[in-house]
């Protein structure tokens, strides 16, 4: 086995348990929320508050915030996906305009920026920008996630690359390897939401 693998491999079982915890929860989510089932939510919710815990307990405080951000947008897409379906059985998958996209790209660069040059003023971060683009645009991924919007897996598929070059370049192969496995479930999500939006699939069932 190579020394990645290794790696990877003493990542995996010498975890602590509820970092374990953490990986099954955020795994299981992705594949619900790939599913457009309700119980998503719920386990999403869970996830995130584990999430909060590690990166609190480890002093990353910023990433403890962000699951702050999580925690709102998965309570508030639960409420509408329930609320606004109707008498239809799923609410269904929508898909931004250009203009919307536009407007979201440079209002999440300007954010970015703005969050990475206070990083850079006042902590002593080693990736600021890559930090700061990852937090904006999770948020904002997760936000158009929880408006049911395909948009957001093209988004999550960009944000899960730009952690992975990251984590690579700093030597960080475990949590590489799980942003690799984030990433190929937000291609396989944008696939089997794109056929739910075209019609060629069942509505889904909570």
């Amino acid at each position: 086995m190579s020394e990645i693998g290794r790696t990877i491999w003493a990542g995996l079982v010498e975890a602590q348990p509820l970092d374990q915890v953490n990986l099954v929860l955020g795994l299981v989510g992705v594949a619900l929320m790939i599913r457009r089932s309700l119980w998503a939510f719920p386990v999403g919710l869970v996830a995130v508050t584990v999430q909060g815990v590690l990166f609190f307990r480890t002093k990353f405080y910023a990433d403890a915030t962000q699951q702050v951000f999580f925690f709102a947008a998965l309570a508030w897409g639960w409420w509408h996906w329930v609320r606004d379906r109707g008498a239809a059985a799923e609410l269904p998958v929508t898909a931004l305009s250009w203009r919307a996209r536009g407007i979201i790209a440079l209002a999440g660069l300007a954010m970015t920026a703005a969050w990475a040059l206070a990083l850079q003023r006042w902590t002593d971060a080693i990736m600021p920008w890559r930090d700061a683009f990852i937090a904006v645009f999770g948020i904002v991924a997760q936000w158009l996630q929880a408006r049911k919007a395909i948009d957001n897996w093209p988004l999550w598929i960009v944000v899960n690359a730009v952690a992975i070059a990251a984590y690579w370049q700093a030597a960080l192969a475990y949590t590489a390897f799980l942003y690799a496995i984030y990433l190929g479930l937000a291609v396989v999500g944008w696939r089997a939401w794109l056929r739910a939006k075209t019609g060629a699939v069942s509505p889904a069932k909570s």
